[in-house]
């Protein structure tokens, strides 16, 4: 594969890297539970249950620009949180075009509330869920912030006690005029309801927000901005870059045992 200066030096073989360290995780921890929370086949999680009963709960949301890859190639997420004492939860959702990006983030909202209600079957602590994402995963994770709770699905507004985004896309005013609007589709109110830099974030929690240090200003731009949009809300933020990755690279930071975002999941998870 070609440079890419949106996303890396060689996106291929990283991923390819990806899938091997998530084959790995599933060799060290075991396979995953694979439970439906939805009524669609797409709808479902990967499940990697900590020892612990009643263990804390953190929830991933996969990026591929709402359009590609699955819960099933993002495993290494769980490879440190499970042996710390963290159940770890992969979402899969459907993708663009199959699907619209309101029908997606209607997914990974569901998918918390099943979480939430199903707490004693996963043997978690409800009080405890923090939440990351990587890429148009960090962008849901922003869609998740903007989530009434209470007066949507009847749940705490604090049903979140952490969030974490990774090289989120926050604005979507640019991909219209990108090559990805043949699949993404969006309307003038899409990106009006979908940019999470344009929503009122409903409870304020801390949140981490992370970009490679190697990656393109453009991710940098947005989350800087985010950062600002939710400061301004109330939310204790704390931005930060990750040293020497791009934009994939940077999910190393989940499966290394040093990890910068494992690191700021097991202090969010601690809250």
């Amino acid at each position: 594969m070609s440079y890419n200066p949106m996303l890396g030096k060689d996106a291929a073989s990283i991923l390819t890297g990806v899938a091997k360290k998530s084959d790995d995780t599933c060799d060290v921890l075991g396979a995953p539970e694979t439970l439906a929370f939805g009524p669609t086949l797409d709808e479902h999680l990967e499940v990697f249950k900590a020892a612990e009963s009643k263990a804390r709960l953190h929830i991933f949301i996969h990026g591929g620009y709402w359009r590609a890859c699955s819960s099933k190639e993002f495993a290494l997420v769980a490879r440190q949180l499970v042996p710390a004492g963290v159940t770890t939860l992969i979402v899969n959702y459907s993708l663009c075009p199959k699907v619209s990006m309101s029908e997606i983030v209607r997914q990974v909202r569901s998918a918390v509330a099943w979480a939430w209600h199903n707490a004693g079957r996963l043997d978690i602590d409800r009080n405890h869920i923090s939440i990351s994402g990587h890429s148009a995963g960090g962008h849901l994770v922003g869609m998740l912030l903007a989530t009434d709770w209470e007066g949507e699905y009847g749940l705490p507004r604090d049903v979140i006690k952490g969030a974490l985004a990774v090289s989120g896309l926050f604005d979507l005013r640019p991909f219209p005029h990108s090559w990805l609007q043949p699949v993404l589709q969006l309307s003038e109110r899409d990106i009006q309801d979908l940019s999470p830099i344009h929503l009122e974030a409903n409870y304020p929690i801390p949140v981490k927000i992370r970009v490679g240090a190697l990656e393109s200003e453009e991710f940098h731009r947005q989350s800087k901005v985010y950062a600002s949009h939710l400061s301004s809300k109330g939310f204790d933020v704390e931005y930060a870059s990750v040293p020497n990755v791009d934009h994939y690279s940077v999910l190393d930071h989940y499966y290394k045992a040093d990890g910068m975002l494992l690191k700021d999941i097991l202090e969010m998870s601690s809250i």
